[in-house]
This record gives structure tokens, C-alpha cells and sequence, in this order.
């Protein structure tokens, strides 16, 4: 009891007993509404007692088909016009259990409302099985409601369940229940509604769907979506906008930086050379391919006329650095370009671990366990280079100190025994154990697989159900192909097709799940 109003007399009694939450929800909309109207009309009045006031807002025609974005037929068939109308007559009775109590309390929907006039039409499946008779003896109510997105699980909404729970426990209580008396169940969206809905608008269906537009453009809830949506599109706009900014920025401060490195290169000579004289001279220092830079090119800001020595070590270690992360990044380099790779590693331009500069008189070893971690290496020493991409066959101190540097030693056959990991022969060059296991695969026998039990061959269709191929009480057929001697047409529990005369229908296994 939702709406408790209580009669004076005696004794007391709730004269809104059918008044469910549902019903109560329409109604209060509907008083707050009548409200807004005539609460407009009088401040209208108030301001100008001589004009006539208009009443048709108030009296105006439900908006019933144009609320909902979804509806359901509910379609009333009898077989005859005197059966037809106590079977309506009885279902109507039953349908507020049906909307309100079954539908309104176990589905997902924020909203359900029953259109309390009957419309004099069948508005059924095409596909239903209907004769002449069901269809002129019929009625149809409409039902609209609307879907909880909050509470809604999935995408379909599965109302099968409340109306066989609706047929068996409501609808079997019709005494005499006659073959064809029945109700019939179809959902539609509101711009797939039949046109005989439209009926008491002015401008029919077409008109209808104006005024629906223009009440969904004036609802303040879908304008504030709109300016969000709109709101959400200027700010991904702009921030592909500063994001293509930043990174022209990036770039153009990256090219500025590699052009800044490529002036800070200098060699193990150079930087020697700068460490035993320092007369002011005005001799260059040469990196690579370019010109030569002076020492007056490395003042600071202070106006210093030399560059600190722990400046000049950082630009070693940061070139080293990049060279290292360049390789680092998985590309796949040539044996030549890992050759000069090599070359200079030894020659000590790509030393990371430790800023100390080994001296030309200093063999390859390591300075101790609490120590720096420093290769010292021979650069009088130069190994061949090898332009075959099998191999790279080098000594085991060098391969040692690639190996830590970070690279990967690749040996041939030839050499497999010197390098690190040479002692592990490699399974894809062993064809002995290949030819063994092809002679062993060739000698086995063909065998055949035979079941004891015999299995069912089904056929499944799109929707992945089993196909029922029909038995001797039972021929599916789409259609109706004629009569036939022992068998009725009908749509029973095996679906369409001709049924055995007075035989029980019996679903076989293979075809129940």
C-alpha cells in the first residue's frame, strides 16, 4: 500500500488498494504537471485579469506513444466473438499482476506504463499462427516502458519467463479455457509503432514525431549532455593541438642537443694532448669529419678561455652513452658495422663504466674486486675484419670484454670451441639425430580409430540449436503442404510441421539441448 488514502465511513479502508509504485510515479508526474499549467495560467491572469486564458495545454492528448523509447503490444485473441469477450474481459482483469507485479518488480526498468484504452485492432507478429476468426476477435493493449541503464545487464531484456509464469498461474484460472483463446506478445521502438496509435494527434504519426523532437531538444537533462559531449570534443581537440606543439618542440630541442654532442666529440689524442699543454695556443682539435674546433669555441658564460676537464669527461661519457642506448634498441646491425662497433670499443670511445682513460702501455686486465671496474686494452692490437655474417671469430680476452660491454658473441662452426659458448653444439647442424627421427617416423604403422558406441550425427543451425530431422510421429515443415492421412499441422513442443493424430508428443534426447 503505496498510496494509503482511507474512506470515512466505517469501518476504514484504503480506496487506493491497487495503486502500485509504478502507477503512483505517473500519477505524481501527472499532478506536477497540471500544477505547472495552472499555476502559469494564473500568474498570467494576475498580470492581466482581460485576456482570455488558454486552456488546451491542459486538456491537450496524453503523450503516451511518443514517452517511451520502447513498447510492447499485448494482443487478446478468441476463437469466436462470444468466446472473445469473456477471455478479454478476464485477461484485462489480470493485466495490472502482469505490468505492475511481473514486469515492473523484475526487470531492470526505471519506468512501465499500461495505455488503459483498448485498441480495436491486431497488432500481432505476422508470423503467428492465427486463423480468420482470432484475428477479427481480437484487442490490443500497449504497454510502454523504459530501461534502467544502471541496473541493466547485457543488451537484450528477456520478458519469456513473466509471461509463461503470467499464462500458467493467471490465465489457466479461465473457466472453460477454449483452444485459441490466447495472448500474443510483440515489442516495438516508438518510430516503429503502427500508424492506428497516432489516431488522436493532430497531424498523425508525423506529427506526433515533430512534437516528440521538439520535447527531447527542450529537455534541460539532454541539453547538458549535448554541452558536455561538445565540451569533450573542444578539449581532445585541443590537446592534440598542444600535444603536436610539444612534440615539434621536442624535436626541434632534440636536433639542437645532437647538434650541441656532435661538437663536444673529441678522441683519447686530443684529449692527451689538451692535458699536457696548455700555452694558449691556437691549435684545433678535430672530431670526425668536421672542421676543426678551437679552444675559444668552449668559453662559458663567466668568460673562461678553457673548459673544465670534468665537462669534457661528462661529453665522453654521454656520447658513450647514446651510442650504447642507439644499439641498445633492437635493430639489427651488419658484422661490419658491429666490426667498427668493436674497434671502437677497444679503442676506448665507448667506455660507459668509469670516466679513466687507460694509458698505451697498459695490458688488458682489471684493477681489483674494490676497485673500478676498468678495461684497459692494447690499441696496437687489431683483430682482422671478417665480412661474413655467420661468424665473427675473436680471442677469448676480447670476446671477455664484449661479452660485459653488453654484446653478443656469434661464433661459426669452425670456431665453436674458442668462443664463449662454443662447447655447446647446436641441435639444428646434428642431421644424424634429424635422419634417425625421419626413419623412425616412416616405420610407424597406420592405425584406425573405431568407437563401440554409436553416436548421433546432429546438425546444428545459425543460432546453434539442434535441427529436428522429424521420426515417424513427427514431419517439420515451414508450411502447410496438404493433408495428410494420421498426421494434423500444427506448431507444438517440436516445432512446426505435421503431427501424429492422437499421439503424444515426445521431445527425442538428441534434439533437448
Amino acid at each position: 500500500q503505496v498510496a494509503p488514502i482511507l474512506t470515512p465511513a466505517y469501518p476504514s479502508m484504503n480506496s487506493t488498494m491497487s495503486v502500485s509504485r509504478q502507477t503512483l510515479q505517473i500519477m505524481h508526474e501527472e499532478f506536477c504537471r497540471g500544477y505547472e499549467i495552472v499555476h502559469q495560467l494564473w500568474k498570467q491572469h494576475e498580470e492581466d485579469a482581460s485576456s482570455p486564458l488558454d486552456w488546451k495545454e491542459l486538456f491537450r492528448p496524453s503523450d503516451f506513444f511518443i514517452a517511451y523509447p520502447y513498447y510492447m503490444s499485448l494482443c487478446i485473441v478468441g476463437p469466436s466473438q462470444a468466446d472473445a469477450q469473456a477471455w478479454v474481459g478476464f485477461v484485462e482483469s489480470r493485466l495490472r499482476k502482469l505490468v505492475s507485479d511481473m514486469l515492473g518488480r523484475s526487470l531492470p526498468l526505471s519506468k512501465i506504463q499500461l495505455w488503459p484504452k483498448k485498441i480495436e485492432a491486431c497488432i500481432a507478429d505476422r508470423s503467428s499462427l492465427l486463423t480468420l476468426g482470432q484475428r477479427r476477435n481480437s484487442v490490443t493493449y500497449m504497454v510502454g516502458f523504459q530501461v534502467d541503464k544502471l541496473r541493466m545487464r547485457g543488451t537484450q531484456l528477456n520478458i519469456e519467463l513473466q509471461m509463461n509464469h503470467f499464462r500458467n498461474f493467471e490465465l489457466s484460472r479461465f473457466q472453460p479455457l477454449i483452444t485459441g483463446m490466447d495472448i500474443l506478445v510483440k515489442t516495438f521502438t516508438c518510430k516503429n509503432l503502427p500508424a492506428i496509435c497516432f489516431e488522436m494527434y493532430e497531424g498523425g504519426k508525423q506529427g506526433a514525431m515533430k512534437r516528440r523532437r521538439m520535447l527531447r531538444n527542450e529537455d534541460p537533462k539532454r541539453q547538458e549532455r549535448r554541452r558536455l559531449r561538445r565540451l569533450a570534443e573542444l578539449r581532445a581537440k585541443m590537446e592534440k593541438i598542444q600535444k603536436r606543439k610539444a612534440e615539434g618542440k621536442a624535436a626541434t630541442e632534440t636536433e639542437e642537443v645532437e647538434g650541441g654532442d656532435k661538437k663536444r666529440k673529441r678522441s683519447d689524442s686530443d684529449l692527451q694532448g689538451e692535458g699536457e699543454e696548455d700555452d694558449g695556443d691556437k691549435q684545433g682539435v678535430t672530431v670526425g669529419d668536421q672542421a676543426p674546433i678551437k679552444k675559444e669555441d668552449f668559453k662559458d658564460v663567466e668568460g673562461d678561455t678553457e673548459v673544465d676537464g670534468m665537462q669534457e669527461d661528462e661529453a665522453l661519457l654521454e656520447n658513450a652513452l647514446d651510442t650504447i642506448q642507439d644499439i641498445e634498441t633492437g635493430e639489427r646491425k651488419t658484422r661490419e658495422d658491429a666490426e667498427a662497433d668493436r674497434k671502437k670499443l677497444l679503442s676506448g670511445e665507448l667506455l660507459v663504466e668509469s670516466a679513466y682513460v687507460p694509458s698505451d702501455d697498459e695490458d688488458v686486465g682489471y684493477t681489483g674486486d674494490g676497485a673500478r671496474t676498468t678495461f684497459l686494452v692494447k690499441p696496437n692490437r687489431q683483430a682482422p675484419t671478417y665480412k661474413d655474417i655467420r661468424s665473427l671469430p675473436l680471442q677469448e680476452e676480447e670476446a671477455e670484454l664484449l661479452r660485459k660491454a653488453g654484446y653478443t658473441v656469434v661464433s661459426d662452426a669452425e670456431t665453436e670451441t674458442k668462443v664463449i659458448g662454443g662447447n655447446m653444439p647446436t641441435p639444428f647442424r646434428s642431421n644424424e639425430k634429424a635422419e634417425e627421427d625421419q626413419e623412425r617416423l616412416s616405420k610407424k604403422l597406420k592405425t584406425n580409430i573405431v568407437f563401440r558406441t554409436k553416436f548421433d550425427i546432429v546438425e546444428l543451425d545459425a543460432a546453434g540449436f539442434v535441427i529436428d530431422k522429424g521420426d515417424e510421429d513427427f514431419q517439420p515443415s515451414k508450411s502447410w503442404t496438404g493433408r495428410k492421412a494420421g498426421f494434423e499441422f500444427k506448431l507444438g513442443e517440436r516445432g512446426l510441421g505435421y503431427y501424429r493424430t492422437g499421439k503424444k508428443v515426445v521431445v527425442p534426447s538428441n534434439t533437448a539441448y
